[in-house]
Order: structure tokens, then C-alpha cells, then sequence
């Protein structure tokens, strides 16, 4: 596979509280491992969450064997290293007076025997595009998305309610934390797409679509969507990771 991933604090923040990993070398039993967290709390206190997730989720997968996962299946060493994570999230805060109310986003994929295996927290997203046409597959966390699903708000109104950036679960927020699993069928997959709503609240869909269809690779396609994120205001920070499965070349993160 091809990647290539992308972090920018925007034209707004202070300061970047969104983090990234990507490997296309086994972590632990995962062959690959793809991850994006978009932190709050504050300056210190958001990087400080998404950072620690990361590594956390990374430390503990890379203690796990290839028995685990065939015992266990990839969707419970997801949520065993979620959890910890989330655990140990919420600890730090509650000791920590100025790490107090941190928490983040987490949005992680694998790639196995032909299946992408997805799990998320908060509104950070993942896609993935198939014979051309971009689908979401995480489902945001946040106030106006479910009021969408619910049908008591429309995805117009969404766009432009005051409380759109208000996420409903967060890793770190509270001692317990609920993980959504997806998974998809990698046959025709063209592109998957990894990003924090810096991304989508200044890219939309349409235009995200067309941008991973234009036949560049991804690192092109990717420059292209953040510095098209940041010519629309950038007003948050902005993460995208994109991978081609289909390629072998150099992949840079």
C-alpha cells in the first residue's frame, strides 16, 4: 500500500492538539495500523490527550501476539487497547488539575485479509472510496449528527448549528468509554481517508470526493486537500491521512 499523512494547526489555533500514526509495518499482530485524534482541553491539555492515546493504543497493541488475535479477533484487541487507553486518559486528568475535562477524538483502521476494520470515538472520520464514490464509514459522535440520524435536524441545518463541533463521546471524558466497530470489503477500494473535522467543516464531501478521484497520488491529493482547508478559513486544526491499498510504493507519514 501507498500513504501519505498530513498535520497542520491551522490558521486559528495556537497550537496543534490533533496526532497521527500510520504504519504499513506489523504493530504486534496488526499488520498495519492507522490512527487520527483530535484532542480538547486546551493548548497543553489537547495535545497532551491525543498524543498519549496514540501511543498508548500503539504500546498496547504491540504487546499483543498473533494468538491473541486469533483468539480474540481484531475487534476485541481494538477495544481491550481503547480502553486502557481511555482508562489511563481519565486518570491522568482526574489527578491533574490542568489536565482536568481533556479528552479525544480517536478514529483507528486496519487492513486485514482483504477486510478494513474500523473503530471510532468522537467526530473524527474515516472514508473510504469505492469505484469513484466517496462513503463515510465511521458515524460522528457529536450533538447535530445524532440529531440528524434521529431526523430532527437536516444535514443543512447541521452544517451551520452552533453546537456542530460538540462531540458526545470523547476517550478520557469519563471512566468507561463505548467504541462503534465497522468494517468494509477492501475489493475496488481506491482510497481510504482518515481526518479530524478540521478537514471536513472546510472541505465538504463532493469536493473530498472529486480531490481522491483525480488521479494523483496521494501525497498530491493530500496537499491539496489541507491547503484547500486552510484557503476556507482553517479555522480548526487539520489531520488527513489517505492510503492507497492497492500500491506498493514509499509511504511517508
Amino acid at each position: 500500500m501507498e500513504f501519505y499523512c498530513l498535520t497542520d494547526k491551522g490558521r486559528v489555533r495556537k497550537a496543534n492538539e490533533d496526532f497521527v500514526f500510520a504504519s504499513d509495518h506489523a504493530v504486534g499482530p496488526m499488520k498495519n495500523l492507522f490512527l487520527v485524534a483530535d484532542g480538547m482541553g486546551g493548548e497543553q491539555a489537547g495535545d497532551y490527550a491525543s498524543e498519549y492515546t496514540v501511543r498508548k493504543v500503539v504500546d498496547v497493541l504491540r504487546a499483543k501476539t498473533e494468538e491473541d488475535l486469533q483468539q480474540d479477533g481484531v475487534v476485541t484487541l481494538l477495544r481491550d487497547a481503547i480502553t486502557v487507553a481511555n482508562w489511563k486518559l481519565h486518570e491522568t486528568a482526574q489527578k491533574d488539575e490542568e489536565k482536568r475535562g481533556m479528552g479525544t477524538t480517536l478514529v483507528a483502521a486496519t487492513m486485514l485479509q482483504e477486510r478494513l476494520h474500523v473503530a471510532n470515538v468522537g467526530d473524527s472520520r474515516l472514508y473510504i472510496l469505492k469505484n469513484g464514490r466517496l462513503r463515510q464509514i465511521t458515524l460522528d459522535h457529536s450533538y447535530v449528527q445524532e440529531m440528524v440520524r434521529r431526523g430532527e435536524m437536516t444535514e443543512e441545518m447541521a452544517a451551520t448549528h452552533k453546537f456542530k463541533n460538540r462531540i458526545t463521546r470523547a476517550i478520557g471524558a469519563e471512566s468507561m468509554v463505548r467504541v462503534d466497530f465497522f468494517d468494509a470489503d477492501l475489493s475496488d477500494v481506491q482510497r481510504v481517508l482518515l481526518c479530524s473535522d478540521g478537514l471536513t467543516n472546510m472541505v465538504d464531501d463532493v469536493r473530498i470526493e472529486s480531490v481522491l478521484n483525480d488521479g494523483t497520488t496521494p501525497q498530491e491529493q493530500a496537499e491539496l486537500l489541507l491547503s484547500e482547508a486552510l484557503e476556507n478559513g482553517g479555522v480548526d486544526n487539520v489531520t488527513l491521512l489517505i492510503i492507497d491499498p492497492t500500491e506498493s510504493e514509499e509511504s511517508i507519514c
